[in-house]
C-alpha cells in the first residue's frame, strides 16, 4: 500500500509478517517483526505498507489504557530524579522500540490467550498488562511515562489533543490552546511542534480532513456536508486542502468509493 495519510490513537502496534514506514514531517521509521511501535498521543501521520500476497501483513494493536499504566508506573521503583528527567523531556507522539526477548514473549502469550474464549475471559487482561508492563521496561518507556505524568508538558500536550479530536469542528487558537494548557503560547508552541511535528494549526487541520474522509467513507455524508460537520465555512477551501493532504479530491473520491 503505497504512503497515505491517517490517524492512530494512542497504544502499541506490533507487526509479526510485513513492514510499515511512517512519515511525520521530515522524519521516517520503520517498524516490522523487529521493532513495534509506541504511539502516545492521537497523531496524523503518513504511512506506507510492504507486504506479499505470499507473506501478508500479520499484527495486531493494544490500546494505551491508562489507568492500568498509571497503577504499572506506581508499582516500578523509580528515583525522583528518573522521574523529573522523564518529565520534563520532550518526546515524539510515535516512535518504534526494538522487540526485546520479554517483550516478544509478552506478545506471544496474548496472541495465545485469544485462541481460546475461556483463557480470553480468564486472561486476556493480565496478558495486556503484561505487554504494557514489557513496553514500559522497553526503549520508548520515557514516553509512556511522560504521558502518564499529569504534570508534564508531554502529559498536558496530550490533554489538548484529546480536546482537539472531540471538537475539532470549533474554531481554536493557540493562545487559547495554551491557557487550556497552562503554558506560555511560545512554550506551548514548541512543545506541541516536538511532540506532533506540526503546528497547533496543522494538526487542527490534518484532523479534520481525516474525519471529512471518514464521514463521507463510513456514512456516506456529501462533500459540503462532511465539509461543514469538521468545521470548514469554505466548501471550495475544504476541497483544495483535501486534494492537497490526500491527493484526489473528495468528489473523486466519492466516485471511487461508489
Amino acid at each position: 500500500m503505497p504512503r497515505t495519510p491517517l490517524v492512530y490513537n494512542p497504544g502499541i502496534c506490533v507487526l509479526a509478517q510485513g513492514s510499515k514506514i511512517g512519515h511525520l514531517a521530515d522524519r521516517s521509521f520503520g517498524y516490522d517483526a523487529d521493532n513495534y511501535l509506541v504511539i502516545s498521543v492521537t497523531i496524523p501521520f503518513e504511512c506506507e505498507t510492504h507486504a506479499t500476497p505470499d507473506k501478508p501483513l500479520l499484527g495486531f494493536y493494544v490500546e494505551a489504557d491508562m489507568p492500568v499504566l498509571h497503577e504499572l508506573i506506581n508499582l516500578i521503583d523509580l528515583s525522583p530524579e528518573a522521574c523529573r528527567n522523564m518529565e520534563e523531556h520532550y518526546h515524539h507522539g510515535i516512535d518504534p522500540a526494538p522487540m526485546e526477548p520479554e517483550f516478544t514473549a509478552a506478545a506471544i502469550r496474548l496472541l495465545e490467550c485469544l485462541q481460546s474464549e475461556i483463557e480470553t475471559i480468564v486472561m486476556g487482561r493480565a496478558r495486556i498488562r503484561e505487554v504494557l508492563y514489557r513496553a514500559l521496561c522497553g526503549k520508548q518507556a520515557p514516553t509512556l511515562y511522560a504521558l502518564a505524568s499529569r504534570s508534564s508538558h508531554f502529559s498536558r500536550i496530550a490533554r489538548i489533543l484529546g480536546s482537539i479530536h472531540r471538537n475539532y469542528a470549533e474554531k481554536h487558537d493557540v493562545n487559547q490552546l495554551a491557557g487550556q494548557a497552562a503554558m506560555s503560547p511560545s512554550a506551548f508552541h514548541r512543545a506541541f511542534r516536538e511532540i506532533t511535528s506540526d503546528s497547533p494549526m496543522q494538526y487542527l487541520k490534518k484532523v479534520r480532513l481525516n474525519r471529512a474522509r471518514d464521514l463521507m467513507v463510513q456514512e456516506a455524508v456529501t462533500v459540503y456536508g462532511a465539509a461543514e460537520r469538521v468545521g470548514y465555512e469554505s466548501p471550495s477551501q475544504f476541497s483544495r486542502e483535501f486534494k492537497r493532504y490526500f491527493g484526489q479530491s473528495p468528489t473523486a473520491l466519492l466516485k471511487t468509493i461508489r
